[in-house]
């Protein structure tokens, strides 16, 4: 029979300590200090492999709260009007197409979204299974519904435009088509709209909408929904308490949210200094100097506007004078510009094309934003005088045109609020360093608009445009649009630029709309129908302690919770097999 002999535990130990008995004094004491450099070296080799393949992974809880100047009147996606009405809705509701952290639009609600050869019709697929915070299934009637109640022209929507001439057919409780008149790539855009639920509105009367309170106790399929809305004793809206959804597809790490809103800025900085917040979007360019950055980190993202000098060549035979042009362009110090106007927050630009929304860039705005104010204005000089101009001894130029002496002057036209002010300063203060002789006019924003813009009754306009996330130059440059109620304000006439935006309106493969928009920014640049000045930046302010998924290419503030989902408080550090998710 064969037998098993078992050793215990202590019988290596004592092989091990009668193996050092035989030993000397000298030569234990070597063999004891070499296994524990072996024992001290495998320490920290595990070590090292420990910090090194352990991986962040955030974890769920915690509580962000925003501080917004302002209060939300309509959450609602097709009332939506205010910045806190955007914020409120981006979070509650989802559209078919979200915009991901590169800006590219991927699918939401959407489980596909399929472009016709001709480009006119979406054959749109919807997840099946998605639910409404109260419960109810998302359906193909719901987005027919929320598009019907856009385009209902006594509701008023803001995004009517977007939607006119739009027709749905629902193919099936989860399909339908949306299809539009013409060809227009940038149309897709609009399927970033948050979706109503058809039940919790369909019975109210149009002429009621606006007043339900279905639009301060929304219900969405966004990644949060409304848990408690807070009000003063006037019964006006102070702060919402939202939730992480459990309906959402992605449920977010961060728990809570809670917005409190402010009437005014004063308010919102004492909460800041407070630390009463944890982030907020609504900090002036010069409150955001006073930030105290150890607490609090300043995300900045380009916006997709221009602020710019439109020349109306009709109205001056100065202006019409591509030398006068140039020289008023290298005149300008847009560097220092910004940093007068928006203390730093905004980008030089000397294109049309805002900074930071094509996959190719262009822009070298280097001769146009140095900050030597000697050879700058030593430029300018040169270019005029070499075009012809003839600066008398009191400094100032003239030129004979068309058998007439002109003197180069310009009346620079704009609105009264405090950033036109400042720009249209600095603007003529330079012009003036040249020897131009500069007015400047300011108007209140609506007599700007009616009395100045539409007529097109100015020389040189100080004007900001909101180009849009898709780069669509149309309106702003196409001949067609060079009357009123076009909006290409220095009614800038080319055949080879209106048909590169007609073909950045219809295509479709990203990579050649760009090299056409690039097309269109070259010539532009040449030919210097406007000056272009700055985009603006958004600043958001975000406690250290927030870790906020990346985000880019946003058209507007509400878009930074696009990946809110993301978003998170705190981590744990794991293996990469013990995570999950």
């Amino acid at each position: 029979m064969k037998t098993i002999k078992k050793t215990n535990s202590g019988s290596f130990l004592s092989r091990y300590f009668a193996f050092l008995e035989r030993r000397s004094k000298g030569d234990a004491l070597i063999f004891h200090l070499a296994l524990l450099a072996v024992f001290t070296s495998l320490f920290y080799v595990l070590l090292a492999a420990n910090t090194q393949y352990l991986t962040s992974v955030p974890s769920t809880g915690g509580t962000l709260v925003e501080g917004i100047v302002g209060t939300p009147r309509f959450v609602n996606p097709v009332l939506a009007i205010t910045r806190a009405d955007h914020d409120m809705v981006s979070l509650v509701y989802s559209g078919l197409l979200k915009i991901d952290s590169q800006g590219d639009l991927v699918p939401d609600l959407a489980e596909s979204v399929e472009v016709s050869e001709d480009g006119r019709t979406y054959h749109v697929v919807l997840k099946q299974g998605t639910r409404f915070h109260n419960g109810d299934t998302l359906m193909a009637r719901d987005v027919a519904y929320t598009i019907s109640l856009i385009q209902n022209p006594d509701l008023k929507s803001p995004l009517r435009g977007n939607w006119d001439g739009v027709l749905v057919e629902e193919l099936g409780e989860y399909e339908l088509n949306i299809v539009i008149e013409e060809e227009y790539a940038p149309f897709i855009e609009n399927f970033t709209v948050g979706i109503l639920p058809r039940e919790l509105w369909d019975e109210l009367p149009t002429e009621q909408l606006p007043f339900s309170a279905n639009n301060t106790e929304p219900v969405g399929t966004g990644p949060y929904r409304v848990s408690d809305v807070l009000r003063n004793k006037s019964g006006l809206i102070n702060a919402y308490e939202l939730t992480a959804s459990e309906n959402a597809d992605q449920r977010p790490n961060i728990q809570k949210l809670v917005f409190n809103f402010y009437q005014n800025e004063e308010e919102l900085i004492e909460a800041l200094e407070d630390q009463q917040i944890s982030s907020t979007p609504s900090l002036s360019p010069a409150a955001l100097q006073t930030l105290d950055t150890d607490v609090y980190t300043i995300i900045e993202k380009p916006l997709p506007r221009t602020f710019s000098i439109f020349f109306n060549q009709n109205r001056s035979s100065a202006l019409r004078d591509s030398a006068v042009r140039e020289a008023l362009n290298t005149a300008i110090d847009r560097v220092a510009l910004i940093d007068t106007v928006l203390y730093g927050h905004g980008i030089p630009i000397d294109s049309p094309v805002p900074p930071g929304f094509l996959t190719l860039e262009s822009q070298d705005t280097e001769a146009a934003i140095t900050t030597d104010d000697q050879s700058r204005i030593e430029q300018a000089k040169t270019i005029l005088q070499n075009g012809g101009w003839t600066q008398g001894d009191n400094g100032s130029w003239s030129k004979e045109i068309d058998e007439e002496t002109i003197s180069l002057s310009v009346t620079l036209t704009t609105a009264n609020t405090e950033l036109f002010d400042a720009t249209a300063t600095a603007v003529a203060s330079a012009w003036e360093d040249l020897g131009v002789q500069v007015s400047v006019d300011q108007f209140e924003q609506t007599d700007l608009v009616q009395g100045i813009i539409r007529p097109r009754s100015f020389e040189a306009l100080l004007f900001g445009n909101d180009i849009g996330r898709t780069i669509d130059l149309y309106p702003f440059w196409h001949s067609s649009q060079k009357d009123d109620p076009g909006l290409n304000i220095a009614q800038y006439t080319n055949i080879d630029t209106d048909s590169l935006l007609e073909d950045i309106r219809t295509e479709e493969d990203e990579t050649i709309r760009n090299e056409v928009i690039m097309a269109f920014e070259a010539i532009v640049k040449e030919e210097l129908p406007a000056l272009f000045l700055f985009t603006p930046t958004f600043s958001y302010a975000l406690d250290t302690n927030v870790s906020a998924a990346s985000f880019s290419r946003i058209s507007k503030p509400s878009e930074r919770f696009t990946n809110i989902a993301q978003w998170h408080m705190s981590a744990n550090k794991l293996w990469p097999v013990f995570n999950k998710k």
